[in-house]
């Protein structure tokens, strides 16, 4: 046994194995690179999705704050109200002001819903788009 020769790798399998190791190397390196940054913007498309619901909660409770104040003005002038006919113009006055306050609002809170969805879906393109 002490006869045989060592084993000895040829030059070019060599340089093969060396190849292929850099290049696996720079493919991980790449798929890591890809990792973070998809990581990096999904942190960056939750921040962003945090702050426009949270602006769009404070649009509601600001909604909200005006229609109890209005309803609360309501009832002050019901109180004060004098007979059915006066009743019966606040009530009508109320109701009017009520509606129209409800379509802005909606109107309001349905542009800054698309606003927040068209929002996420651009950062979401962005993050998928190869660059």
């Amino acid at each position: 046994m002490a006869d045989k020769t060592p084993y000895e790798v040829p030059a070019e399998m060599r340089e093969f194995a060396e190849r292929s190791v850099e290049q696996a190397r720079k493919a991980f390196d790449g798929f890591i690179g890809a990792a973070t940054k998809a990581v990096d913007t999904a942190h960056g498309s939750a921040e962003t999705a945090r702050v426009n619901t949270h602006d769009v909660a404070r649009k509601a409770i600001g909604y909200a704050e005006n229609n109890v104040a209005a309803a609360f003005e309501f009832a002050q002038k019901l109180v004060k109200s004098k007979d059915l006919t006066e009743v019966m113009t606040h009530q009508s006055a109320f109701m009017k002001a009520q509606l129209e306050a409800l379509q802005t609002q909606f109107k309001d809170m349905g542009a800054a819903a698309q606003d927040v969805a068209t929002k996420a879906a651009e950062t979401m393109t962005k993050a998928v788009k190869p660059k």
